[in-house]
């Protein structure tokens, strides 16, 4: 009798993943707020076209160079999650990919105003495919990661919108400028070159992890989950581990991984898991 339900339940989980799970990696969205057509990408998890439940959703995003594809084609999404979700360590999840490598690179506000990309994120993107997709839109089941330029998106939305978040998870991230001094060099070499000595301030007080995470009130120091992922050998090393001392220092609760290898496309395939069980642990119930 115990085979017979063995049994059972492993045909269950044969049908379920043979209805497999997609990747559209060429869907469109129309943004007024950057006057232009947005790409993006997203995954739909084995069950979703058979089922009529909602799902928790995971905001992926891409590194510079990358588009909306290169968690899919590079990343191996795809795969990886089915066997995140198969293996029980991941709870089904949907997971937008959005392009930031469009018009402008990167997921922030210009220190200018001239080019609004975290505008369009929130007010756009995010309601948008929270309304088309079955998604459970509260902060407890949504979650943010990404590498590289997107390990910084994922350090400044979670932090502009902790309310919004159950769990960031930056990956060999660019952590925003370390002082004010690294600011103007930034801006003045960009196409905001006339920014402001205000809005460059703005900027900084905007983007630095550091200063965000310095300047924390102490109500939020626990209102997102955190885990940073950087390797021993990456040139983001530095900044990673200032934000995990600054974390430390602010008695912000994190996990801080530091693995054996560089800025690569392996490194964050080798992360991609731990982020999935990561994020689950929110998405379940104890």
């Amino acid at each position: 009798m115990k085979n017979f339900f063995l049994l059972i339940a492993m045909m269950g989980t044969h049908l379920l993943f043979a209805q497999g799970s997609k990747v559209f990696d060429n869907l469109t969205l129309q943004s007024k707020i950057l006057n232009m057509e947005r790409k993006y990408a997203i995954y739909l998890p084995p069950d979703y076209e058979t089922s009529s439940r909602t799902y928790p959703v995971l905001y992926l995003l891409h590194g510079a160079g990358d588009d909306q594809t290169g968690w899919v084609q590079f990343g191996e999404v795809q795969n990886i999650t089915d066997k995140a979700i198969a293996a029980g360590t991941a709870t089904a999840m949907i997971i937008v990919m959005p392009d930031a490598n469009t018009g402008r690179r990167g997921y922030a506000n210009s220190a200018t105003g001239t080019w609004l990309y975290e505008d369009f994120f929130f007010k756009e993107l995010m309601p948008a495919v929270e309304k088309k997709y079955r998604i459970k839109a509260e902060k407890r089941f949504r979650a943010i990661a990404g590498l590289s330029m997107g390990g910084g998106g994922s350090f400044a939305y979670a932090l502009h919108h902790p309310e919004l978040f159950s769990s960031a998870c930056p990956l060999s991230a660019v952590t925003g400028p370390l002082n004010l001094e690294a600011a103007k060099m930034q801006i003045k070499r960009g196409p905001d070159s006339t920014a402001t000595e205000a809005q460059i301030d703005a900027f900084f007080k905007q983007q630095s992890a550091l200063h965000i995470i310095n300047n924390m009130p102490d109500d939020q120091k626990k209102a997102v989950r955190w885990y940073i992922d950087c390797g021993d050998d990456d040139f983001l090393y530095e900044g990673n581990s200032l934000v995990h001392i600054a974390m430390r220092k602010k008695e912000v609760p994190h996990e801080f991984r530091v693995r054996n290898g560089g800025h690569t496309w392996t490194y964050w395939r080798e992360a991609l898991p731990d982020v999935l069980a990561f994020i689950s642990q929110a998405f379940h119930q104890y």
